[in-house]
């Protein structure tokens, strides 16, 4: 298990690092890409995660009760870039116990690999596997061509399961309309501000988690902090340009219509906020996995920074020492962003539909196969499984027994709606390079948004035409 967390953790941290390194930015989105708003799918909770009505849909290990029956037979191959054996031979026992007649196939293949490969397979129409596990920021190379299946018609009827996730994660899986579920929501990663509380408390700052998170909401007390450990040779965050970058995180680039959303008074505030950190020299434009991030944290010197809710794990491998110390909260500035996620995906030219639908159901909602998941650091997005006094009830003894789970189940109610497209991964380089010349050139934020706007549209016009042309078909 060991092994496979430290391989997780490691995934997740390179994303991250490439996603800064490429762009010079350092945001701590962990693809660099962003998502779009847009509207919920027809049908389901508004309000995303409700405990209400869930019973109805699911039994008792999590499988819908109109689900498919458990005597269907087969072979499903399945690509996944998490690569630890024994964890995939007590995934397959679980899922033996639900479907006893479906051999399932996993393939291991590097994470990279993976993406490129799955992508020319479905270009050729041939050679695909049955299931993949595609990383979000990778999403979009499969979103349109109807190379997916859409997970809302027969036999899938995955709609039945809208309830019982987020309204975010149901979301992002989507199409571009809203009109096709092309993965199955699994994990979500919700961003969290994690704090030394024995520092805090020395340096007499806020230390309680709660009362610290409604603190550092007001952007002037997110200061006032900051320069307090300034003061005192810290750090309060990695990236200088981190703000404007999270929320645009948040929104993405383009809405469901295909209009750009980066132009409006809130993204001109954030990048004054992000002009501020740069000014107070508050973040040391580094990330805490980095080998001088480490030292810092050794030393107490970046006691505060924001990630997804994967980063415990990370601190208590890298920093064991400091076990009991650290604490998790809120992002500040009010805002609430997803970091990272995965989704299930069945591949058009499967021949093994029912199959390896039954696994991708299982994968998913059961909670057997939610244990195991678990165990890897995957934070669940199914209120079926999040209501479970065993799940809320967990403590982390890393983060001085603070409930960590239910934490990061309310973060993720809060996460606002977005999908992705192929474009932003186009965008994301041109935006930092904007963001970075308007803060190195202090050139005025409001101009400095809507130069961004023309400059991204202009040169990827001939793109957004072509994706817009995809998307009428």
């Amino acid at each position: 298990m060991k092994k496979f967390a430290s391989t997780f953790i490691l995934v997740m941290a390179i994303i991250m690092l490439v996603s800064a390194c490429s762009s010079g930015s350092g945001t701590t989105n962990t693809d660099g890409n962003t998502a779009t708003n847009a509207p919920s799918n027809t049908g389901g909770n508004a309000e995303g995660n409700g405990e209400g009505g869930n019973d109805a849909a699911v039994d008792e290990g999590g499988i819908a009760k109109s689900a498919i029956d458990p005597a269907v037979s087969g072979e499903v191959t399945f690509w996944t870039f998490l690569d630890n054996k024994e964890k995939d031979a007590e995934l397959q026992k679980a899922f033996n116990a639900v479907y006893p007649n479906i051999k399932l196939k996993t393939i291991f293949v590097p994470f990279g690999d993976l993406h490129d490969k799955l992508q020319t397979t479905l270009a050729a129409g041939k050679g695909a596997p049955d299931v993949a596990l595609v990383e979000q920021g990778q999403f979009p190379r499969y979103s349109t061509g109807n190379v997916l299946e859409d997970l809302l018609q027969p036999p899938y009827d995955a709609g039945k399961y809208q309830d019982l996730v987020s309204e975010y994660n149901w979301n992002r899986w989507s199409s571009v309309d809203g009109s096709k579920l092309l993965g199955m929501p699994w994990d979500v990663t919700p961003g969290v501000t994690y704090y030394r509380a024995d520092i805090f408390e020395e340096l007499g700052l806020p230390s309680d988690p709660a009362e610290l998170g409604e603190y550092i909401q007001d952007p002037e007390n997110f200061f006032t902090l900051a320069q307090t450990l300034k003061a005192n040779g810290k750090y309060a965050m990695e990236w200088r340009d981190s703000p404007v970058h999270w929320l645009g995180d948040s929104l993405g680039y383009y809405d469901d219509q295909m209009n750009w959303v980066r132009n409006t008074d809130e993204f001109v505030k954030f990048l004054d906020i992000s002009k501020r950190v740069n000014q107070l020299k508050i973040a040391p434009h580094d990330g805490i996995l980095s080998d001088k991030g480490k030292q810092r944290v050794k030393k107490g010197e970046s006691p505060m920074f924001v990630a997804g809710n994967w980063a415990a794990r990370s601190l208590a491998e890298n920093f064991p020492d400091q076990s009991g110390k650290w604490r998790a909260t809120t992002m500040p500035f009010g805002l609430n962003v997803g970091m990272g996620g995965s989704t299930f995906v069945i591949p058009s030219q499967s021949q093994n539909k029912e199959a390896a639908w039954a696994f991708v159901e299982f994968a998913t909602t059961h909670e057997s196969a939610w244990k195991l998941w678990i165990e890897q650091s995957v934070q669940p997005d199914w209120s079926h499984i999040t209501s479970q006094e065993w799940y809320l009830n967990h403590t982390n003894p890393y983060l001085g027994d603070q409930a960590d789970y239910a934490l990061y189940v309310e973060l993720a109610k809060k996460l606002p709606v977005r999908r992705y497209t192929r474009l932003d991964g186009m965008a994301w380089p041109l935006w930092v390079e904007n963001v970075l010349a308007a803060m190195d050139k202090n050139i005025d934020s409001k101009t400095a948004i809507q130069q961004a706007q023309e400059n991204i549209e202009n040169k990827l016009k001939a793109e957004k035409d072509k994706l817009i042309k995809e998307l009428q078909q």
